[in-house]
């Protein structure tokens, strides 16, 4: 791998299976970003006291900084399911629907890349976000009809790296919006002392303090030069 590439935040099929190894499940094995980690402490709790589904969550950031690992540490602190989407991939409102319907709960729904999503899928979102109702068309032809269907409560988590491609009716939706930040060199340094430990990897110190400052605030890079 070229160094351009390794230098790369973007994922590749290598760092899919990497991440999975080392993804933290709870806050308590995250590293870094204390202040939003604090925030989302907050409402999580709240929600669970109330027996409620969380606001939903938009986290916008740079690529390789923990968004969907951030997503699936909420969804095990709320105790509940996760279903994983990808905007480009929803192309029907139909595809929505599917995903939708078979949430429970308080369920959590995330979406990756959600700037990505078209805008008749987009809209066909808004009155699941806000009412927790989906409308959809029975028959086909003359004999088609719309029909409402009521859904479980549950929280919409968005991902994105461009923040301003959303549209405003879409972020205005968001009760939680949160800025994932690059990692400080420090932060960096026990991220990748916890990966070398997961992976029985001989690091020093002093190695694990170079690769950090090397890594450009970003723990994919970090693993993937780790590896």
């Amino acid at each position: 791998m070229t160094e351009i590439h390794i230098a790369d935040p973007t994922p590749f099929d290598d760092d899919i299976i990497l991440e999975q190894s080392l993804r933290p499940s709870k806050f308590d094995e995250f590293i870094g970003q204390k202040e939003l980690v604090d925030n989302l402490k907050l409402y999580i709790e709240a929600a669970n006291e109330r027996g409620e589904s969380l606001d939903h969550v938009l986290l916008f950031g740079p690529p390789g900084l923990g968004k969907t690992t951030l997503a699936n540490i909420i969804a095990k602190e709320l105790d509940v399911n996760i279903k994983h989407a990808s905007g480009p991939v929803v192309e029907k409102a139909g595809d929505l629907a599917g995903m939708i319907t078979n949430l429970e709960h308080r369920d959590v729904f995330f979406i990756d890349e959600i700037h990505r999503l078209n805008s008749i899928v987009e809209e066909y979102l808004y009155s699941a976000m806000e009412d927790f109702t989906i409308d959809i068309i029975i028959d086909k032809g003359p004999s088609a009809r719309s029909v409402q269907l009521n859904i479980d409560p549950f929280t919409l988590i968005g991902a994105t790296t461009r923040l301003g491609n959303l549209t405003s009716p879409l972020r205005d939706r968001f009760g939680v919006v949160l800025r994932v930040d690059y990692y400080s060199s420090e932060d960096l340094f026990h991220i990748i002392n916890r990966s070398a430990s997961i992976l029985k990897v001989e690091i020093n110190d002093d190695g694990a303090m170079e690769l950090a400052r090397r890594s450009r605030g970003t723990p994919r890079i970090a693993n993937r030069i780790l590896r």
